[in-house]
């Protein structure tokens, strides 16, 4: 039975891994798709923007101290 208790731990890691690959590819696309686009989109344009104005925020821009 010592067998059993060996393989118990990983067998359940296992089966929750396998739920989360398939959770996480069953909500790739679909209706909130454009949604999620926009939001990243809407970061990485905040970033960009930050970026040409001198810096990130809580970071000192050129001559700053």
């Amino acid at each position: 039975m010592d067998y059993v208790s060996a393989l118990v731990p990983p067998v359940v890691m296992a089966a929750f891994f396998i739920g989360l690959v398939v959770t996480i590819v069953k909500s790739q696309g679909g209706p909130n798709k454009a949604k999620e686009d926009a939001a990243v989109d809407a970061v990485l344009a905040a970033r960009t923007d930050s970026a040409q104005q001198g810096g990130t925020p809580g970071t000192p821009g050129p001559g700053g101290v």
